[in-house]
């Protein structure tokens, strides 16, 4: 009996320890929508099929956008007979593998949300105490993103709860991007690499340059205060694991010049792209923003490196990114609300990222300058970079080393 019970616990410590997230994914930041920021709970089959179609007709699928993820409110208020969750039979009365078909059709890939907690944050039924069962449906239904919150986890572990589900999705054989969303309370930057794909840093987004909305317990954050709110987590940041700075509010509201400093700085700071407006009328600047292939390719990078405050003194901050083949980008960003003149020398300001152990050599090279937003190039670094930048606007750059 004692080799019987040796030999079945050998097989469990061989399974647990086996268990990890889906390798090969997520290599660079994730990109795709979400429904929350716009729709809340209230979305439904239509709004799926709508956005999906909008990937591939806006030009978004193409730039490289690629997951639909719906948000809470996607299931039913209770458990079936099984304890299933079940789709929401008025939002979707087809149920939930039809509208991942849909998705899949479209080339794209399909995410979901739930929580680790009994109830969602919205409410509804959440995965504590169902994780295994939870994942094994979501493979079944073929989703490949699963979004995973942190309410109502009253006496739960973050890194522990995390862990579970983690083990759930990888017991499924189905490679599915985990998304943690336990807001940055547990530091995950420390421990997110080894239980998922990416995790949130922040609290809720919301659509604003620079403020702070408290809602009682907590409080949504604008543009800024989510960039400033964390110090030193870029070293946990990288393919395969990314620092999540939320949803974008690209084209809910601020100002087009605002919209492409947000654009440019998510993608600066390797965050995962994540849509958060309604696509289906979207202005045509927006669409212009987020299908900056230019802007794009920088968040892409395959060296994964979050770029860091280079300056912050005056009107302007500098952020500088290292990337690829020796190249850097750069974004420099009025904070004031009037337009300000650029008189940049690039030999006087010189640039090194410790981190990286990557320098901007340009007393011993000379690199392109190239505008991202204009798709212009500018020059030099050997002359001085010079222009103006609006209100809360930003320049974005890509340094090319010439021959």
């Amino acid at each position: 009996m004692k080799k019987v019970l040796t030999i079945a616990l050998m097989v469990l410590v061989c399974v647990w320890t086996s268990a990890q997230k889906a390798d090969d994914l997520a290599l660079t930041p994730p990109m795709g929508w979400n429904s929350w920021n716009t729709f809340g709970t209230n979305i439904n089959e239509h709004l799926v099929k709508d956005i999906a179609d909008a990937f591939v007709d806006l030009g978004l699928k193409d730039a490289g956008f690629e997951y639909l993820v719906l948000d809470d409110g996607w299931m039913a208020m209770e458990r079936d007979e099984n304890y299933n969750l079940v789709a929401d039979p008025v939002k979707f009365p087809n149920g939930m593998k039809s509208v991942v078909d849909y998705v899949h059709s479209k080339g794209l890939k399909f995410g979901i949300y739930n929580c680790a907690g009994s109830k969602t944050c919205a409410g509804y039924p959440g995965s504590r105490g169902f994780e295994y069962q939870d994942a094994k449906l979501y493979a079944e239904w073929g989703v490949d993103f699963l979004k995973y919150d942190w309410c109502n986890t009253e006496n739960l572990n973050a890194k522990g709860a995390y862990q579970t589900m983690r083990d759930a999705l990888h017991a499924t054989g189905r490679p599915i991007i985990f998304s943690i969303c336990e807001w940055g309370d547990n530091e995950p930057w420390k421990w997110g690499e080894e239980m998922g794909h990416m995790w949130r840093v922040t609290g809720d987004i919301i659509n604003c340059w620079d403020c702070t909305v408290g809602h009682g317990t907590w409080s949504s954050l604008g543009v800024w205060p989510i960039i400033k709110l964390r110090k030193d987590i870029r070293k946990h940041t990288g393919p395969g694991h990314w620092n999540d700075f939320d949803m974008m509010e690209v084209g809910n509201g601020m100002t087009v010049a605002e919209d492409r400093v947000h654009f440019a700085m998510w993608s600066m700071l390797a965050s995962p792209l994540i849509m958060g407006n309604d696509l289906r009328s979207a202005s045509k600047e927006t669409i212009e923003i987020l299908t900056n292939k230019e802007v794009i390719e920088v968040n892409q990078d395959k060296l994964g490196i979050q770029a860091y405050c280079h300056s912050d003194e005056g009107d302007i901050e500098i952020w500088a990114k290292p990337l690829n083949d020796g190249e850097w980008a750069f974004a420099f960003i009025n904070m004031s609300d009037k337009a300000i003149d650029l008189n940049h020398d690039w030999a006087w300001h010189p640039v090194k990222d410790d981190l990286s152990n990557r320098s901007l050599e340009v007393n011993n090279k000379v690199y392109k300058v190239r505008d991202l937003y204009s798709h212009k190039d500018l020059g030099l670094t050997k002359t001085k970079l010079k222009g103006t930048i609006g209100a809360h606007d930003v320049l974005m750059l890509r340094l090319i080393p010439t021959e």
